[in-house]
């Protein structure tokens, strides 16, 4: 079946990215919790403060788009369409991290590590691996790729066997219950490659792409609905201290969990196709823009000019000068790029896939191998070593 365009999806991606960066911008205006709210005003920043569920819908969201883009795609395409994908605007985000910090001195730095930025904390944040060998991110909202990235390579497994219905309940089913109960084991290995807080949301996005492709039933619901259990503990419980939150806080982020899922699960069932607008393509395209650099530009404008601007005009610039540089990247770096690296990394693939057949066809032997020589007949000379040796 040909997945039509699911442009709700699109302003779906959007909202997410917007309302993660107006909880970082208003906490940081404001102030991280209630006492700095007067100095903005109004319901935005009670709103705003919980903008990290953000995170959220989007890891919802990834789990549904991940397997419908996927399906029927051998594993190299899969791998191709995701470094083509995610690269170009990471490493341009990763770059202009590095030159803000470079000619402002200003920076995020993860508490307890070494303040002085070089090329030993550049390079690896290049490869999005930093997390995996103990570096810190240039940016601390990069924390949800490398969490992105672990659904990424156990997804590959289930493309490299071979996507079908059946395939993707046993996986999820499998992660979903493998993951709460390696939590009760010091296997750090399976901890880190399961992300058992984090898998929920991803298997809950699979099962209602699965609704959306063949329709509901019972068994895709109770999926959805273990995942959303879990989400909302693992969320509820694993709260940051400095946002500062209220007394009341749990029960605003079970609310904001359950509203992801329920969200989803309208996406599912067609019930939201009455927000489907082709014109929130390019929208859904600045998402990830926005995303990757909307903390880094918000804290060297705070920084600079937090002396000189009020709290509403600061506001307004950062999310312009957010919104202004996500175009240019979207427009003169993430198409460009992709527009040179996709027919390349296609090509090396084939060249990949072809170079296969010839090598597998290859002697198993890694010494040559030398007939030995036939004895002479006797009275007569040496007979030709035997025909097909390697000499």
């Amino acid at each position: 079946m040909p997945d039509e365009r699911l442009y709700e999806i699109d302003l779906l991606r959007f909202v997410a990215a917007v309302l993660v960066l107006l909880h970082h911008f208003v906490g940081r205006i404001a102030g991280w919790g209630p006492e700095g709210y007067p100095d903005l005003g109004g319901v935005l920043p009670h709103v705003t403060q919980y903008g990290f569920l953000g995170v959220d819908l989007f890891f919802v969201i990834s789990g549904f788009v991940i397997l419908m883009s996927s399906w029927g795609r051998p594993v190299g395409d899969y791998a191709v369409s995701r470094v083509v994908r995610i690269l170009p605007a990471y490493w341009f985000a990763v770059t202009l991290a590095l030159g803000l910090y470079m000619t402002t001195g200003h920076v995020w730095i993860r508490p307890g590590d070494d303040p002085d930025l070089s090329l030993l904390v550049y390079l690896p944040n290049m490869t999005m691996l930093q997390e995996g060998v103990g570096v810190q991110d240039l940016d601390p909202v990069y924390w949800t790729l490398w969490v992105e990235l672990h659904f990424y390579a156990l997804i590959a497994l289930l493309v490299w066997r071979g996507v079908t219905y059946a395939r993707c309940v046993a996986f999820m089913v499998a992660w979903l219950i493998g993951g709460q109960f390696v939590q009760e084991t010091e296997f750090t290995f399976l901890k880190v490659l399961l992300i058992p807080e984090w898998a929920p949301y991803f298997i809950a996005g699979m099962a209602f792409y699965l609704m959306y492709r063949f329709g509901p039933n019972l068994a895709l619901t109770l999926i959805a609905l273990a995942g959303w259990a879990l989400a909302v503990y693992h969320r509820s419980t694993t709260v940051n201290p400095d946002l500062k939150l209220p007394p009341y806080h749990q029960a605003v982020i079970a609310a904001g969990v359950t509203l992801a899922f329920l969200v989803m699960w309208l996406v599912a069932t067609r019930r939201l196709r009455w927000l489907a607008w082709r014109h929130w393509v390019p929208v859904g395209a600045l998402t990830y823009p926005v995303y990757l650099v909307h903390d880094t530009i918000g804290r060297v404008l705070w920084e600079e000019y937090r002396d000189d601007l009020g709290h509403w005009q600061q506001l307004g610039v950062s999310v312009a000068v957010t919104l202004t540089v996500s175009i240019l990247i979207y427009r003169l770096v993430e198409k460009p790029v992709q527009r040179l690296l996709r027919p390349r990394l296609k090509a090396a693939l084939e060249q990949i896939r072809r170079a296969e057949p010839a090598a597998d066809a290859a002697p198993p032997t890694l010494l040559p191998h030398v007939s030995a020589p036939r004895r002479p007949a006797p009275g007569g000379p040496a007979g030709p070593l035997m025909a097909g040796s390697d000499r």
